[in-house]
């Protein structure tokens, strides 16, 4: 058997890691370090750049340079997401068909999928480059509170990557896994996960080499790029307070902007003070104009109180969840770069009555955790390691009057199979439509509808006397199969839900035999064309 891999795709950046002997180690990328960018970036001579070469291009080429795209998979055009998004990135995002987000680069259009697929692409062959020998199956992270569309596309990704995904975990399990093999001590943990683009916290057991995922909340839409865009308000205002120059018009300028925001919010987890100092980013009709401001880590803590206390109530839920009190939780794990900040350390400690565990590398330790988990399923942990997760959101099927059946509550152990009988809403019925629905609302259609099927041949009767059960089965990547049968007749229909959303298989395919005919162009990070 070949080397199996752990990765972590991250919103911000990225990083693969493997199994040497019982402990995980992180892979280098072609340039030597240990994450790589989460950026894809299109020349004009049609070379695709991945990483670090891809960032420089961010403000030159700012308009084929696609970040974050991780906040774009598995999302409605129509979201308040993606209207956020839109405001935010120098790229164009247009509407799919059938609704999904998608990226416009020169006219020509490409899924969040295929983005994510080039990066994944990217880091397979980081590894086989260190292992000196093909590579064909990892195990993929995704945030806990990522949704099964969300799940699809990412596993979608990773077949156009070449990647057989044998497992999907949760990046805050990924992180418990890493931290019980190190400590190796029963306790129960809460991780705070914050990463570029996300957010999740998750409460867990871990006993006798048992991971038992009690509980997990979450905002797939916070994270440090947040941060980064308040420093970017702020300084725009400040322009606008000083010079009467709207910086909101100018994107060459805006991305200037964002990339001397983050390395100011990164500086000031270490110092209390950094000059953001940008000489040329505009011109006025009688001389060109500068920005030079010192922001101060208290300015910056007040710009950013809100989303930092934010996380707050999602602990509260997960707690209730898993119902615990404060008390029972005996250490608390930082994932994710943006917990760097003093800020997030500092309501956290105060939140949980205790400082969390400062030994660990945020940016690292889900990828670990990952490849702890290859480990597992290629047979190369001596210790017997059990991983018990959870699914994030209930899951049910439509009934009458626009109502959410719940037959999966939300916090249930995964794998799992619950069925549940219904039956008939009217007289001679011979035929029923199964609308599977994601989420926590009692009202159908404020759901997540993930697939509608029918089930054919019921026997007539009067209504209310058919039983119809209804099935459903998540496995152990969170992803979710429905079958629903007559009692009387035998008549019964399976379903793999696969979202109506996404890439369809013949898409999905489509892309993978072109991704397949294009050969490296003979630089590091680099392929010619899009997909």
């Amino acid at each position: 058997m070949g080397h199996i891999i752990g990765i972590d795709l991250g919103t911000t950046f990225s990083c693969v890691a493997y199994l040497e002997g019982q402990r995980p180690l992180v892979i280098p990328n072609l340039e030597g370090a240990r994450t790589t960018p989460s950026v894809v970036s299109f020349t004009t001579s049609g070379e695709r750049l991945v990483g670090n070469l891809a960032l420089r291009q961010a403000i030159t080429n700012q308009e084929h340079t696609i970040f974050a795209v991780k906040r774009l998979i598995g999302r409605k055009f129509d979201s308040p997401e993606i209207g956020q998004a839109c405001k935010k990135v120098g790229f164009g995002l247009g509407a799919a068909d059938n609704g999904d987000v998608q990226i416009l680069v020169d006219g020509q259009i490409i899924s969040p999928q295929e983005v994510s697929g080039i990066i994944l692409d990217y880091l397979r062959r980081c590894a086989e480059q260190f292992f000196g020998e093909n590579v064909t199956e990892a195990v993929v992270t995704v945030p806990a509170h990522f949704n099964d569309l969300q799940r699809q596309a990412t596993k979608d990704a990773a077949q156009i990557a070449g990647l057989e995904v044998l497992r999907v975990i949760n990046e805050p399990t990924a992180a418990s896994l890493a931290y019980g093999l190190e400590v190796k001590k029963n306790a129960t943990v809460a991780v705070f996960d914050m990463g570029g683009g996300t957010f999740d916290i998750t409460l867990l057991e871990i006993q006798d080499g048992v991971f038992h995922v009690l509980s997990t909340n979450g905002d797939t839409y916070l994270g440090g790029e947040d941060f980064d865009h308040r420093i970017v308000e702020w300084l725009v205002e400040e322009f606008w307070k000083e010079n009467r120059v709207d910086l909101t018009q100018d994107r060459l300028a805006l991305q200037r902007i964002k990339e001397a925001a983050e390395r100011t919010k990164r500086e000031l987890s270490f110092t209390l003070e950094s000059e953001i100092n940008l000489p040329f980013i505009c011109a006025s009709k009688s001389s060109s104009l500068h920005i030079k401001k010192l922001l101060t880590r208290a300015k910056l803590e007040e710009l950013t109180d809100d989303l930092v206390h934010k996380t707050l109530p999602c602990i509260e839920r997960a707690l209730d969840d898993a119902r615990l009190s404060l008390n029972q939780i005996h250490d608390i794990i930082l994932v994710g770069g943006q917990t760097r900040m003093p800020l997030i350390k500092k309501t956290i400690a105060d939140f949980f009555g205790k400082p969390s565990i400062e030994d660990i590398n945020p940016d690292e330790i889900v990828a670990m955790g990952a490849a702890i988990q290859s480990g597992i399923l290629g047979g190369k942990m001596d210790d017997l390691i059990l991983l018990l997760d959870v699914t994030a959101f209930s899951l049910g099927i439509e009934t009458e009057n626009d109502s959410f059946e719940t037959i999966i509550d939300r916090n249930t152990t995964i794998p799992t199979k619950v069925t549940k009988p219904f039956t008939t809403v009217e007289h001679n019925q011979r035929q029923v439509r199964i609308h599977v629905l994601q989420g926590e609302s009692r009202a159908a259609h404020e759901n997540k509808s993930l697939a509608t099927f029918y089930l054919t041949g019921i026997e007539p009767a009067p209504a209310g006397v058919p039983q119809v059960d209804v099935t459903f089965e998540i496995d152990a990547d969170g992803l979710v199969r429905v079958h629903a049968q007559d009692k009387t007749s035998g008549s019964e229909q399976r379903v793999e839900v696969r979202p109506s959303s996404g890439l369809t298989r013949s898409e999905l395919q489509n892309i993978i035999e072109q991704h397949k005919s294009k050969e490296p162009n003979g630089t590091s990070d680099g392929k010619k064309g899009l997909l």
